[in-house]
């Protein structure tokens, strides 16, 4: 049996500091103690400090003159003190912050001009007290039926708890306040000790078979606990001590709850919680003889028995057979997984079956085997995904020259290297600890061997993939793949089956010299399929977007007659390229270079250098920029530099050839393969990579 004992049991601050003070009083012998009313709703606690001299008086006039009172944790109202103070007595005051707070709440809300209402019992001392700081004039409430004695001539209502009462009480009563007047003021005043004690109370009550609320049987916080349980647990009781509890039946409960009022001492909860374990080892002493020997079962080796696990350490796993000894499993025995830890992997209470190795009767031991078990029901397991072409789940657990061992329970299973992928795996070391699905192609229970191929189950599932992905296939359409290989003129990536080709020229709106520069194997990328040949099995794929090709705004950025400024990129004998942005140059025919003639644009101009140019044309289509310097800012050409131009003018033959038109897009022709590509060194884009070949 199961003994809970709520952590929010017992003493509360207000009733805790009261008992104190009164203990502290006696302690330094001040003289007649008086306490005005019971300093606590616990008969044993009062009579304990009745025996110490504390006499408990129901009245001021029952006091002697120039005594000792204390007042207790309920507080008094405003005429008590007065009655105190004309008997000339030593006043000591236990009220609990929480109800000194509600009188000074109600003090300022009634001089405010509210009509007061108290929800509680109103003959409880505190709520007494209470209503004596609005000159009793409060609305006492204590059902929803009293909110029908509130004259419906109040205007203004402010609403206060006693701190013990019911949350539940207190919600269904300010509900209906709510409803028959306008203009309500709420404040809970309900003791935060008391809100978590009922909650604490419920959630127990819920679970257990009997439920013990320790509390006077004057305490109206006991009564609501009592209250509160009794609707989650019929076999409640309310206890002052555990001599009250009447006769159960221990061999019924399991679980057992005890909770207490705000008014029991530790002390009587503990004997509480102390005497129910007692009966509960009483009991189990007993039946257990008698169960004892009905629980006992014969064992013998080589037989599989079902068993519990009930603890473990790093070597050993130790099993309830039901047996007059415990199993143990040796860690090499439970599992074949090199790896294997019982942290982790064991669960205390599991059930499990075990194959009897040895029963040693001399030691009292039982020697037991879980892997022998997976092993007997592992080899049908096998041989039934074997016949049906079921995959079978398991883990590398090494790496051999020809292959990888794996293991599906403690099944051994071998995977040739040709058979872990669809492509080849370099260093299959790489599988080490991996944990996947592979189709058993060879079975041969009586020489224990058994082989499995990852590969089909890929190329099967590549294959079902490859046929959706054709079937639904168009240009234009958006995948999301991963980028599987770089080459020197592309990026390889699966869309789903497929691998499609992302050509270097599509990769960017900028110049790229490697893929590598935009993406890496593995990455997750965007693709647009730009053509395709499904009985090539060729996909061509874009992955610049055309929203950020910088020419679509190149003729409003630069418009024919403005002013440029940009950075010198390449030299040609024709000009020079002049970058205005990344993605975007424009160029400077030699003849709008300088002012003179010149034999080259070098003579002039170099790389990196940094030059003001003017638009002479913007061709969105050809993207192309003509530039002028010689417009803008001709450049001065040295004396000897302008001599010998006009010296190599007068042998020319031949006048500067106009410069093709640079190809400015790359479109792929589907007859092509990747074996034609692979042999291309580069392919060029421009006349200016024609000159740099």
């Amino acid at each position: 049996m199961e003994v809970i004992v709520a952590k929010s049991a017992g003493f509360c601050f207000g009733v805790d500091n009261a008992v104190s003070l009164v203990n502290k009083m006696l302690d330094e012998q001040i003289g007649q103690l008086y306490t005005l009313g019971p300093v606590i709703h616990n008969k044993q606690v009062v009579n304990d400090l009745s025996e110490k001299g504390v006499r408990v008086i129901n009245a001021i006039e029952e006091a002697c003159e120039n005594s000792n009172v204390v007042i207790r944790a309920h507080g008094v109202g405003p005429g008590v003190y007065e009655k105190m103070k004309e008997k000339n007595l030593n006043i000591f005051d236990a009220t609990c912050p929480f109800v000194k707070k509600i009188h000074n709440l109600v003090i300022k809300k009634s001089n405010d001009g509210y009509d007061i209402v108290i929800v509680g019992d109103k003959n409880h001392p505190e709520v007494i007290g209470i209503n004596g700081w609005c000159n009793n004039r409060a609305y006492i409430v204590n059902s929803v039926d009293d909110v029908e004695n509130i004259p419906d001539t109040v205007k203004k209502l402010f609403v206060v708890a006693q701190t013990t009462l019911n949350i539940e009480k207190w919600h269904e009563i300010t509900d209906e306040l709510k409803k028959r007047f306008s203009d309500v003021e709420i404040r809970n005043t309900i003791c935060s000790a008391t809100s978590t004690r009922q909650n604490e109370a419920a959630e127990i009550s819920r679970k257990v078979d009997m439920m013990i609320v320790i509390g006077g049987k004057n305490s109206s916080n006991t009564q609501k606990l009592y209250e509160i349980c009794k609707k989650n647990c019929k076999n409640t009781y309310q206890i002052e001590t555990f001599g009250d509890l009447p006769p159960v039946d221990i061999k019924k409960i399991k679980k057992v709850g005890i909770t207490a009022g705000a008014s029991t001492p530790d002390w009587i909860i503990k004997e509480v919680k102390d005497k129910m374990e007692e009966l509960n080892k009483q009991n189990k002493e007993m039946d257990f003889a008698e169960a004892f020997e009905k629980s006992l079962i014969t064992l013998t080796t080589g037989e599989i028995v079902k068993g519990t696990i009930i603890g473990y350490n790093n070597a050993e796993i130790f099993v309830d057979l039901g047996y007059k000894s415990d199993g143990i499993i040796p860690v090499d025995e439970y599992s074949d997984d090199p790896d294997f830890k019982p942290e982790g992997n064991v669960k205390i209470g599991d059930e499990i079956e075990v194959f009897v190795i040895r029963v040693n009767d001399g030691e009292g031991t039982v020697l037991l085997s879980k892997k022998k078990v997976d092993a007997i029901k592992g080899w049908d397991r096998i041989e039934e995904a074997y016949k049906n072409k079921q995959p079978v789940t398991v883990k590398v657990i090494e790496v051999t020259k020809g292959g990888l061992i794996a293991l599906s329970g403690s099944i051994r299973i071998f995977i040739p290297s040709s058979q872990v992928s669809d492509r080849y795996e370099k260093d299959l070391s790489v599988f080490l600890k991996q944990v996947f699905d592979v189709r058993i192609t060879e079975f041969n229970a009586n020489r224990k061997k058994v082989v499995g191929s990852r590969r089909i189950l890929i190329e099967e599932q590549r294959n079902e993939l490859q046929e959706k992905l054709w079937n639904s296939i168009e240009i234009g359409k958006r995948y999301t793949g991963t980028v599987k290989s770089l080459t020197n003129f592309g990026a390889f990536v699966d869309i789903g089956g497929v691998d499609g080709l992302i050509h270097i020229t599509e990769l960017s709106w900028n110049k790229v010299k490697h893929p590598s520069e935009v993406v890496n194997v593995g990455d997750k990328v965007e693709v647009t399929v730009l053509e395709f040949d499904k009985e090539k099995g060729r996909v061509s794929l874009g992955y610049r977007k055309t929203e950020d090709n910088p020419w679509n705004k190149a003729e409003e950025k630069y418009p024919v007659g403005s002013t440029v400024k940009g950075k010198v990129v390449r030299l040609v004998p024709f000009g020079a390229f002049v970058e205005l942005e990344e993605g975007i140059d424009g160029l400077v025919h030699i003849s709008q270079i300088a002012n003179k003639r010149i034999a080259k644009p070098d003579d002039v101009l170099e790389i990196g250098q940094e030059v003001e140019a003017k638009v002479l044309e913007v061709n969105h289509e050809a993207k192309r920029i003509s530039l002028s310097i010689r417009e803008l800012m001709p450049i001065e050409v040295p004396q000897k530099k302008a001599e010998e131009t006009k010296e190599e003018a007068k042998n020319a033959e031949k006048p500067v050839e106009k410069p093709e038109e640079e190809p400015t897009e790359h479109k792929e022709e589907m007859n092509v393969t990747i074996g034609n590509i692979i042999n291309v060194n580069e392919i060029s884009t421009n006349v200016v990579n024609e000159e740099n070949k």
